[in-house]
């Protein structure tokens, strides 16, 4: 059975919702479905330090898990610098804040259309990339 658009949607939901509980740092969400073949959306945070991003990953895989949902891969957590977590068409970047600044990863997504989220938010009912 093909997943529908709106489970893709949803999960990035529930991954962004996880990542604002545990208050993730500088929270993007691209919809890169149009500028690449990879995943439809790319959900880039930020943490202060290595053990926040490891824990950060942690507490994604675990809300995840109560849902059902298993990463496909993990990259990166055992150094907690950039961990990679692919649930198929969302991929999540936890990156620790420094690296992040180096690798200006969204700006190699330039064109994708873009959420910012705000900190202060603490659960978000949608997603809107323009």
């Amino acid at each position: 059975m093909t997943e529908q658009p709106t489970d893709t949607k949803k999960r990035a939901l529930l991954c962004v919702n996880a990542l604002l509980e545990k208050k993730a740092k500088n929270l993007v969400v691209l919809g890169v479905s149009e500028v690449s073949s990879i995943a439809d959306y790319f959900i880039i945070c930020s943490a202060t330090s290595s053990r926040q991003v490891q824990a950060l990953s942690s507490w994604l895989q675990e809300q995840l898990r109560k849902q059902g949902l298993r990463p496909l891969g993990v990259e990166g957590e055992t150094y907690g610098k950039w961990v990679l977590l692919d649930y198929d068409d969302v991929i999540v970047h936890i990156f620790y804040e420094p690296l992040r600044e180096l690798y200006e990863i969204e700006r190699l997504w330039a064109d994708a259309p873009r959420m910012d989220i705000d900190e202060k938010a603490s659960h978000l009912t949608d997603l809107t990339c323009r």
